[in-house]
């Protein structure tokens, strides 16, 4: 039963996440054109805190980030909440004053729509469980805060489960679905529980082109549907490779989705370029000092110019050094980020 005189506070941590197959392009109401699948970090979160109360202005929304307004997002983030009045009928009678900060730069290409959206998310199913009182089993509980992130951003769906998580339907994992993302590390090799990712900052600047602009130069694109097969092949070919732990067959794929993103932006009209000649010169160093080497390290980039270094654990020594020596002058203040496989959301008790 509701309780209109409930006032209260959730607070959740939730990460952002890289995608190892890119979701790009999408249809419906923020459905998918094609599987993805990503891994959750560590140490690149969201914390977002939610005050409810029951309504009493028109204005229900008020947002702050790192303790500053922001028109913008507030603007969002109010369109984003009443759109869901119909799955939270508790919605439309209460207020909500929302905090949310970052341990990392935000709009350079690490995620943080999945990591904002996805601890929105299970904010409100927080919410919506305290005023209620309408608990839900686990497993649904997140897949329903899975299906409230995606409504805000696509890839937010996956931010919900550590690990590995799949989204978008497929025959090749036949748990996946458009709706909400599904946890996939119970099937991964014991190489990919802890493997390491260091994001390599070529720009913290924001990034030129929104991911929600980038889906749509897909709508039009003259190589979508040829995109679409390719994602769905990269996909099941992943989901073998995250089985056996092939790392050579793992890198050439994931450098493979990485290049696919950005060429499709290259060639898109309007056309965008996001990879700056650092990033260029840090993947050809890359590349000679895995040939050099045979170590499995390998990169991918998400819609901006900062890499994204994968590799084993073991290998995390020798990886830094490297880093050190070779890459910190491509690097803008010499920064990277060392972040690895997380494991998921976490609720914080407030005091």
């Amino acid at each position: 039963m509701k309780n209109d005189n409930q006032n209260g506070s959730v607070c959740w941590e939730s990460p952002s996440n890289i995608a190892f197959i890119k979701y790009w392009g999408k249809k419906g109401n923020q459905l998918p054109c094609n599987p993805s699948i990503s891994m959750s970090l560590k140490h690149s979160i969201t914390r977002t805190q939610l005050n409810y109360f029951p309504k009493k202005s028109n204005k229900r929304i008020h947002f702050e980030f790192d303790g500053n307004t922001q028109p913008i997002f507030e603007k969002r983030i109010a369109q984003f909440i009443d759109s869901l009045v119909n799955h939270s009928p508790f919605i439309a009678d209460f207020e909500f004053n929302i905090s949310s900060k970052n341990t990392f730069p935000h709009s350079a290409g690490i995620a943080s729509s999945a990591s904002a959206m996805s601890a929105l998310a299970l904010c409100l199913c927080s919410a919506e469980k305290n005023i209620t009182g309408k608990k839900l089993e686990e497993q649904e509980y997140f897949q329903k805060a899975s299906f409230i992130a995606r409504l805000g951003s696509g890839s937010a769906s996956r931010s919900i489960y550590g690990g590995y998580a799949a989204w978008g339907q497929t025959n090749a994992f036949s748990k996946a679905s458009n709706n909400y993302a599904v946890p996939f590390s119970q099937y991964t090799h014991p190489v990919f529980h802890d493997y390491q990712d260091t994001i390599l900052m070529i720009s913290a600047k924001q990034k030129l082109v929104s991911s929600t602009a980038g889906h749509q130069l897909m709508n039009n694109h003259p190589y979508a549907n040829a995109r679409y097969s390719q994602a769905f092949s990269n996909f099941e070919r992943l989901l073998g490779i995250l089985r056996s732990g092939d790392l050579d067959a793992f890198v050439e794929l994931i450098e493979n989705e990485a290049l696919s993103l950005h060429a499709l932006m290259m060639n898109s009209s309007p056309s965008f370029i996001l990879l700056k000649p650092n990033t260029l010169a840090a993947i050809k160093s890359i590349r000679q000092f895995r040939t050099d080497t045979k170590i499995p390290v390998c990169f991918t980039i998400d819609a901006g110019p900062n890499i994204h270094l994968l590799y084993p654990k073991s290998e995390k020594e020798e990886i830094i050094a490297f880093i050190d020596s070779e890459l910190k002058s491509l690097l803008e203040n010499g920064k990277y980020l060392l972040d690895e496989t997380g494991n998921g959301p976490q609720k914080i008790i407030i005091e």
